[in-house]
C-alpha cells in the first residue's frame, strides 16, 4: 500500500470494470477511500469488495450517471462518512458505433447522457464538496477520438470532444477554489467495452496504426489518473493528457 492519496476520498464512475475498476484499485492502493459507482449494483459491490479484500477501503454505489441525483447520493454519502471529498473521476461511458444514417434517438440520448451529461452533473455536484475540503481534483476520461475523425463514430467523437471542452472551461471556473480539472484521452485500450465494438480486423488495424506497436492497457490509464489525482500535479489544470501510444499524432 502506498500513500500518494493517503486519506483522500474519491468517487469513480463506471468503476465496476475496465478503466474505472483499474483506477479505483490504484487509488485505494495509494491510500484513498474509493466510492465505486456503476449502473450495475452487483458488479459495483464486487469491485468494491475486491478492493477491501486487498486491504483497501471502498464503498459501492449504484445509479444512472445521466441523472444528477446519482452523484448527489454518492458524494453526500462519502462526505458524511469521512468529512471530506477530494477526487472525482468521470469515467462512465456507453458506446455504439453506427453510420450516420443508422443513429437512432435512443442511441444518441444514451451516449450523450452517459458520456457528456454525466460529466456536467459530476462536476456540479463535486465542486461544492471539494471546496468545503479545501480543493480537489476532477479527472474526466475523454478519448483520442475527441481529437480525431473516426469512421462510423460521429456521436462518440462528438461526446469526447465535448468532454475536452467541459474540462477546459471548468478548470477556469474552479481554479479559484483550488479544484483542478483535467482530462485523460486514451487511445484504444483493451477493455470489455472495446471488445463489444471492435472485431479482430479492426483491432489489428488499430495496433498497426499505433507507433508504440500495441493497444493500451487499463494500467496505462490508471497510472495517468493517479498522477493527476495526486500532489504530483498540483499546478496542472485544464490539460488533456493523451495516453494513446502516439496514435493521435500518427493520424495527423
Amino acid at each position: 500500500m502506498g500513500e500518494r492519496l493517503k486519506d483522500k476520498v474519491a468517487l469513480v464512475t463506471g468503476g465496476a470494470q475496465g478503466i474505472g475498476r483499474a483506477i479505483a484499485g490504484i487509488f485505494a492502493a495509494e491510500g484513498a477511500v474509493v466510492g465505486v459507482l456503476d449502473i450495475r449494483a452487483e458488479e459495483a459491490e464486487k469491485a468494491a469488495q475486491s478492493i477491501r479484500d486487498a486491504g483497501g477501503r471502498a464503498h459501492s454505489y449504484a445509479g444512472d450517471v445521466s441523472q444528477r441525483e446519482t452523484f448527489s447520493t454518492a458524494v453526500d454519502a462519502l462526505e458524511k462518512l469521512y468529512g471530506r471529498f477530494d477526487i472525482l473521476v468521470n469515467n462512465a461511458i456507453w458506446v455504439r458505433y453506427n453510420s450516420i444514417d443508422a443513429i437512432t434517438e435512443k442511441t444518441l440520448l444514451r451516449m450523450v447522457g452517459t458520456g457528456f451529461n454525466s460529466v456536467v452533473w459530476g462536476i456540479q455536484v463535486a465542486a461544492p464538496a471539494m471546496t468545503r475540503s479545501g480543493g480537489g481534483s476532477i479527472i474526466n476520461i475523454a478519448s483520442a477520438a475527441g481529437f480525431l475523425g473516426i469512421p462510423s463514430a460521429m456521436v462518440y467523437c462528438g461526446v469526447k470532444a465535448g468532454v475536452l471542452g467541459l474540462t477546459r472551461s471548468a478548470s477556469v471556473d474552479l481554479g479559484g477554489s483550488k479544484i483542478r480539472v483535467n482530462a485523460i484521452a486514451p487511445g484504444s485500450v483493451v477493455t470489455e467495452g472495446v471488445t463489444i465494438n471492435v472485431d479482430e480486423a479492426m483491432r489489428a488495424k488499430r495496433i498497426a496504426r499505433t507507433p508504440m506497436g500495441r493497444l493500451g492497457g487499463v494500467e496505462d490509464i490508471s497510472a495517468a489518473a493517479l498522477f493527476l489525482a495526486s500532489d504530483d500535479s498540483t499546478f496542472i489544470t485544464g490539460e488533456s493528457l493523451l495516453v494513446d501510444g502516439g496514435v493521435t499524432h500518427a493520424f495527423s
